[in-house]
């Protein structure tokens, strides 16, 4: 039981976030959120008991690739001043 509710509140979240990035205005909020979504996913694939794919979820979806998202961001904001 705790699992399935657990698991009903990170999808909520999930789509809740997917809404917020998709109205925010502010591009690293939306890049923060995306990783977010990742880490959110990580969480699930525990619950589903796939611990192997979690950790690749966690390392490449919320940690590498949201931090390449934000510098790129960064650095694109620093060129345009």
């Amino acid at each position: 039981m705790l699992e399935i509710t657990i698991t009903l509140l990170l999808t909520i979240l999930s789509i809740t976030m997917l809404i917020y990035i998709f109205l925010t205005k502010d591009i690293i909020t939306a890049a923060i959120g995306t990783a977010l979504i990742s880490l959110f996913a990580s969480i699930l694939f525990l619950i589903m008991k796939a611990p192997d794919v979690a950790m690749t979820e966690a390392a490449i979806g919320a940690a590498l690739s949201g931090a390449i998202i934000i510098g790129v961001i960064i650095r694109i904001k620093k060129e345009h001043r």
